[in-house]
């Protein structure tokens, strides 16, 4: 299985409610700055509760340009989240089951 087999995917907590759908996923690159190719490593996925669709660049912070687009990706991913790895339970094509506990991280990409 292969993460694009993921996307789409319905997330449930663990008692098996649905939470949104796997929208996108997180990385962070291992090495220092300036390293040519440095190893990613998958951190979590984002799970939106409307849509799987992709959120295009547009939750990072300070990106406002074109306005409407911009509004219009903020207002359809309202809500969304990020889980970490080592709160995800099981990961299957069909359905993502979260750990009991987990933490709702925000989606936006901060420094």
């Amino acid at each position: 299985m292969n993460l694009n087999d993921i996307l789409g995917s319905d997330v449930v907590d663990g008692d098996g409610q649905r939470l949104g759908e796997v929208s996108d996923f997180r990385f962070a690159l291992d090495a220092g700055a300036g390293q040519l190719l440095s190893p990613a490593r998958l951190v979590g996925i984002v799970v939106s509760p409307r849509t799987a669709s992709s959120f295009l660049g547009y939750e990072r912070q300070g990106l406002t340009q074109p306005w409407p687009v911009a509004q219009l990706f903020r207002w359809w991913h309202r809500g969304s989240f990020l889980v970490l790895w080592e709160d995800i339970a099981a990961m299957g094509p069909q359905e993502v089951g979260l750990r009991a506990g987990f933490t709702a991280y925000d989606a936006r990409l901060t420094r």
